[in-house]
């Protein structure tokens, strides 16, 4: 089931980059990503008092916060990036170097997480980033 879910993420994903490029066109980034943020917060908060999952705040431990916090942070000046970068630049462009993000993803997961490098896994990474750079140029 997780290959569905991952499928529609990357569906979204893609719709995000193309209607965000669209609505933010006389529009601050900054500004464009606080609406979003909006949306985002009130959709996730909809879901979670819809499913009852609200009932699991209390049970969050102290690491689960910090790190929860800090990928938000994180994903928050990821879209503060993103959007200024599609204002200034092709969105097709800069969607391929944000999924590059992949990458780092893959190299990270291996060193915090101690995920293994297969040699498969490491020529997709290696095909990722020349497709990247070639996007990029």
């Amino acid at each position: 089931m997780w290959i569905v879910y991952a499928l529609l993420a990357a569906v979204f994903a893609a719709l995000t980059s193309v209607l965000a490029k669209i609505g933010i066109e006389n529009v601050n980034s900054h500004l464009a990503t606080a609406i979003r943020t909006v949306v985002v917060l009130v959709l996730a908060w909809l879901i979670v008092w819809m499913t009852g999952a609200h009932q699991g705040v209390k049970v969050i431990s102290t690491k689960s916060w910090v790190f929860l916090c800090l990928s938000g942070a994180a994903t928050g000046l990821s879209w503060l990036c993103f959007y200024r970068a599609i204002q200034l630049g092709d969105v097709s462009r800069v969607s391929a170097i944000d999924k590059s993000s992949l990458v780092l993803t893959i190299l990270f997961a291996a060193m915090f997480l101690g995920e293994p490098l297969s040699a498969k896994v490491v020529i997709g990474v290696l095909l990722i980033t020349i497709g990247t750079l070639i996007m990029m140029f």
